[in-house]
């Protein structure tokens, strides 16, 4: 089980009909390619969008895409969303990321003074984008959790940071040197954790996903893809999940709001307004949607919209059209939901 799907309370039961849809770690190749995501172990050279390039051109798929850009000097974990995929990895932006950076400071600095200014670098910090980013160049706030001296050789400094997405790493480096006086330039960088992903975890280098798929292509051997593309759930584990009957999936893929009786289990505590995952018996990912009522509000109620879907990942058909209530009556889908955009699953650029 899912760990975001464990510990839920039952508000009502049903089974599912495996002749519709997949478990996650089931789904047949095909649909994991479009269901799927790959932790690529970016190397040091190319842009973030190059490799999304190569891995669809490895894997011959037409949509791909990255959660939060790295410079094309910078290494490391790059979560990659394969087909449907690509619509769940702006929840990852919602986690801290950490990265390992080496700095030249332009100065011999004693490293209690450089280990002083860290500290100051703690916490909200104000930045401003540099030039070369994406994004519009105005000052924001952005939060470092963690700023570690790890070690030194000569002029240059190990440092680790772990901070909200959004932050630029080369930036505060630049900051702190100024603070110095003397300057600071970052030399290299690498990422280790996305949210809830870890470089420990494993991370996948591109020739080694080639010939996981021409094993498959050519010998329709699995065996190695399946350890090397993950299914797209795992990086929904940072949030909660709710799960709903076989009958309520198609109406969501629509775009209709989650009734009372198409809910199945929540968390005990779920809170009105609280971001979830929907997903079906089977784990697998419908989309992602805002409370309306709290557990006991569902529990108390035989009708009522208990969340309002906000992002869609499943494709409709996927199930049969129906919906039923915990009766045998059958009750029509609501109007769609309108398009929402969740202003905190924006993308992000790091340097």
């Amino acid at each position: 089980m899912l760990p975001q799907l464990q510990n839920l309370v039952n508000v009502d039961d049903d089974v599912t009909d495996d002749k519709y849809g997949h478990y996650p770690d089931r789904r047949p190749i095909p649909d994991l390619l479009q269901y799927g995501m790959i932790l690529v172990d970016k190397p040091a050279g190319p842009t973030s969008h190059e490799v999304v390039a190569w891995v669809k051109r490895i894997l011959e798929i037409e949509k791909a895409g990255h959660s939060g850009t790295l410079d094309p000097g910078a290494t490391g974990l790059l979560p990659m969303g394969l087909g449907e995929g690509t619509k769940a990895l702006g929840v990852l932006l919602i986690g801290p990321k950490e990265y390992y950076a080496l700095a030249r400071l332009h100065t011999h600095v004693p490293a209690e003074r450089v280990r002083k200014v860290m500290k100051e670098f703690t916490g909200e910090i104000y930045q401003r984008p540099p030039q070369r980013s994406s994004v519009k160049r105005v000052t924001r706030v952005r939060t470092v959790y963690e700023f570690d001296y790890i070690e030194d050789y000569d002029r240059l400094v190990l440092m680790r940071v772990l901070c909200q997405a959004g932050t630029y790493i080369r930036k505060i480096i630049y900051d702190v040197g100024e603070v110095l006086s003397p300057g600071a330039t970052m030399v290299e960088l690498r990422r280790t954790q996305v949210s809830n992903l870890y470089e420990k975890d494993g991370l996948v280098r591109l020739h080694d996903l080639s010939d996981a798929y021409q094993r498959f292509k050519e010998a329709g051997d699995e065996d190695k893809l399946r350890r090397l593309v993950l299914p797209i759930e795992k990086c929904l584990e940072g949030i909660r999940g709710v799960t709903v009957r076989d009958t309520a999936v198609d109406a969501l893929c629509h775009g209709a709001p989650l009734a009372v009786p198409g809910v199945i289990a929540v968390p005990s505590d779920l809170r009105a307004g609280e971001l979830v995952g929907v997903y079906t018996l089977k784990g697998e990912i419908i989309g992602l949607g805002e409370a309306a009522m709290t557990r006991e509000q569902i529990e108390e109620n035989a009708k009522g919209v208990a969340f309002v879907m906000k992002r869609l990942i499943m494709k409709p058909d996927t199930y049969p059209k129906a919906w039923r209530s915990r009766g045998e009556q059958a009750v029509a889908p609501q109007a769609a939901a309108s398009e929402v955009d969740l202003g905190k699953l924006e993308s992000d650029d790091d340097f």
